[in-house]
């Protein structure tokens, strides 16, 4: 290789770790007093999902989190009380998570997929120390909406395994404020009602491109008929070429990456 060095040098820095705390994060780390009855919560929801990212980030139990981020605040000298581990557990249900998705003035190109999360209950040590039947591992189900031109998921929602991701679809499309000009997705998105949906949410003009089956004919839909003409005529791999379906690959990649952060698991017991 001609660049080794550089090459070299860059795997180094994916090994690089810099931590900093924004002012604007450090203001807002405590919760103003209430001027009303009841408890006073000591942290803002912005400070408890901070602590619980790197929770998930690192691998972390809740207790060594709290170490993690006391020795954080103290190297970098801030004035900061790290919220305790069971103040994090009981905090974490029903979070508000903060949104800071970006808005975009021009069209936008949406992929869609979904994939499986497993529920992690345990390591199933009891039922091999005391007997008895293994209880049936379940899983959820995240569906997501990418923006390929920025790498950004636009829109997400968690559902149980027995929900199809047709039916997911108006939810998933409901908090997207962007106008979208492309919609890409695989085969189980090829219907009527997933049609009717973008055609209400964004309108007519919008171009869909799903993958007809096989044995697809021809209906009511325009786009679908043109999607199986060309498919019959220049075979699927050539349509998914011009059509750019191919772009459907970066929604995978992406899924990818975030599955090697948080894991193939979900680490919260209820839903």
């Amino acid at each position: 290789m001609a660049n080794t060095s550089e090459y070299n040098e860059s795997l180094r820095q994916r090994g690089d770790l810099t931590i900093w705390v924004s002012d604007d994060v450090a203001r807002k780390w405590s919760s103003p007093r209430r001027k009303t009855r009841g408890g006073q919560e000591r942290y803002t929801d912005l400070a408890i999902e901070i602590c619980l990212t790197l929770r998930v980030v690192f691998r972390l139990p809740l207790r060594q989190t709290q170490g993690f981020m006391r020795s954080i605040v103290k190297l970098m000298g801030l004035d900061l009380v790290v919220p305790d581990y069971s103040t994090l557990s009981r905090r974490s249900k029903g979070l508000k998570i903060a949104e800071n998705r970006r808005t975009s003035d021009e069209p936008i190109t949406l992929i869609v997929d979904s994939t499986g999360l497993k529920m992690h209950g345990g390591y199933d040590w009891c039922t091999e120390k005391h007997g008895g039947k293994k209880r049936r591992k379940s899983w959820r189900k995240l569906h997501i909406a990418l923006d390929p031109d920025t790498g950004e998921i636009v829109g997400s929602e968690l559902t149980t395994e027995h929900v199809g991701d047709e039916t997911t679809l108006p939810d998933l499309l409901a908090n997207i404020d962007a106008e979208v000009s492309q919609f890409l997705a695989d085969g189980a998105y090829d219907g009527q009602s997933v049609v009717d949906c973008l055609v209400d949410k964004f309108g007519p003009e919008i171009e869909i491109i799903v993958p007809p089956p096989k044995n697809a004919v021809h209906g009511a839909n325009a786009q679908r008929n043109k999607h199986i003409d060309a498919i019959a005529e220049h075979g699927r791999m050539k349509w998914q070429a011009k059509a750019g379906y191919n772009q459907r690959s970066q929604i995978e990649a992406q899924i990818g990456r975030w599955k090697q952060v948080i894991g193939d698991g979900l680490q919260a017991r209820g839903f």
